[in-house]
């Protein structure tokens, strides 16, 4: 395909289908506290009706989300998408026995229709001594404010200018890009309240902004595509578009000439952004789930030693602004700062209240997953943990999902390069990366400072030993 014709930053489409009226829609903006009060009520009065209809216990979680988002593509505007997204869950607990219902209309015969139906549902359901609301004393108490509604004031023809920036920038840094698959703006933002028979009632805002690019590029009769992302809080967060736009250019051109390698055992190094995924199998082996359904690699690991002395892994809840922040879990209970593993030693298991009961233990405030949880590094940069291996595999894109979280035999389709002396030599295509979880997470060298902060895990880029690279 031809290249596309240089944009001139001016907006496009105002005559578009998107348009309404022959206008743009305004920015997003929400009331939160009037929402917020207005979500608490319904939540409380879904939990009390719960109780006069003879439920022994009582939760109710609700939400309101608006946003939209808009693509571009080839310099023209592609597609204008607006969301408003609500619902209303209810679960009861009568007799040991749990029913729960759901809906998306809070008027109050709705919501009493939706009590009946969860308290009707609880009445075939199995006895389950194990269920039931977490304990009253475990509830969150003073909430404090973690600064994470922050609405970007900007409307869907400013959006449009911000994707044709970043498709522009990528267009322009490369003459072997080929073609685009687009550039999105994204914004949003919700209230999420959360009540139960407790006494517990509480809910909070919070926003999120996201801008990508993805392009393809053509050398030799080959195509390759790569991405990038920026999303935040906090709109003055967000990576420059031109930013955005080049990374995803120099991404796309680096898999250019890609060649399949022998098979061999060398470092392999997971930058930031995949490197996640690798403690997101942890989290996954250490939940209270599969540890009373005895599906984990790591079962009754709680006290041994299973990565290398340096490692430690702490989770804080209370990062301001920070995309996993939360005062309290998704039962209500208080989250806390924690270390999840120190010197190498997992300290313990990611737990709600109905697997801890399983366990004989107490809920760690996870229900809902984990929150900001912060790999501490010891290395530098991704460039310096490439310069420390004479050879070395660089992981650009994992394929698949070959893992056993029951055995923890992990085998990933992979692409990425060949790296010697700290430098790329080639692009690599068409290889697997084998080995065990256990032995990945004990063969960990260094973690480097390179923190990705986009999730509700953060951690740097990784170096492995030992990892087979099966190839031809």
């Amino acid at each position: 395909m031809g290249r596309r014709k240089s944009h001139d930053g001016a907006p496009t489409g105002y005559n578009s289908p998107f348009a309404v009226g022959g206008a743009r829609k305004d920015p997003v903006f929400m009331d939160t506290n009037r929402i917020r009060q207005s979500l608490e009520s319904t939540a409380c009065e879904a939990v009390d009706l719960a109780r006069r209809l003879g439920a022994d216990q009582a939760e109710a979680a609700i939400s309101h989300d608006e946003g939209f988002s808009v693509t571009v593509r080839m310099g023209e505007l592609e597609s204008v998408e607006r969301q408003r997204d609500r619902g209303l869950s209810v679960t009861v607990y009568r007799g040991g026995r749990k029913g729960s219902a759901s809906t998306v209309d809070y008027s109050s015969d709705a919501v009493e229709q939706t009590v009946r139906k969860a308290m009707s549902i609880a009445e075939f359901t199995a006895e389950d001594e194990y269920a039931g609301l977490a304990d009253a004393e475990l509830m969150a108490g003073d909430l404090p404010d973690l600064d994470l509604y922050h609405p970007w004031e900007i409307d869907i023809t400013e959006a449009e200018r911000l994707a044709l920036r970043a498709e522009d920038a990528a267009w322009g840094a490369d003459e072997r890009i080929a073609n685009s698959e687009g550039a999105t703006v994204s914004t949003g933002g919700g209230v999420r309240a959360y009540a139960n028979s407790h006494g517990f009632c509480a809910g909070f805002p919070a926003s999120s902004h996201t801008l990508s690019c993805s392009v393809v590029a053509g050398e030799d009769g080959s195509l390759e595509r790569d991405y990038w992302y920026t999303t935040a809080r906090v709109p003055a967060e967000v990576e420059k578009p031109e930013s955005v736009g080049e990374t995803a250019a120099s991404r796309t051109i680096r898999r250019l000439g890609a060649r399949q390698l022998s098979t061999r055992t060398v470092p392999v190094v997971f930058p930031a952004e995949l490197a996640r995924g690798l403690f997101g199998h942890l989290v996954g082996a250490i939940t209270g789930t599969s540890q009373y359904r005895k599906a984990s690699f790591l079962l009754d690991a709680a006290g041994d030693r299973i990565f290398p002395e340096f490692i430690e892994i702490r989770e804080d809840p209370f990062i301001p602004r920070a995309m996993g922040s939360a005062a309290y879990d998704s039962e209500g209970v208080a989250t806390r700062r924690r270390t999840l593993v120190e010197e190498g030693v997992l300290g313990g298991y990611v737990l709600s209240s109905y697997s801890a009961r399983r366990l004989g233990m107490q809920t760690t405030g996870n229900a809902g997953g984990v929150r900001n949880l912060i790999v501490a590094p010891n290395g530098g940069s991704l460039e310096a943990l490439l310069g420390e291996c004479p050879q070395a595999f660089l992981v650009g894109e994992l394929l698949g999902q070959g893992v056993n979280t029951v055995t923890g035999d992990y085998s990933r389709g992979a692409a990425g390069f060949w790296v010697e002396d700290g430098a790329i030599v080639h692009a690599v295509h068409e290889v697997t990366l084998a080995g065990n979880l256990r032995d990945v997470f004990k063969g960990i060298l260094k973690v480097g400072s390179d923190m990705d902060t986009r999730g509700s895990i953060r951690c740097g880029s990784v170096l492995v030993e030992g990892l087979t690279v099966a190839g031809t």
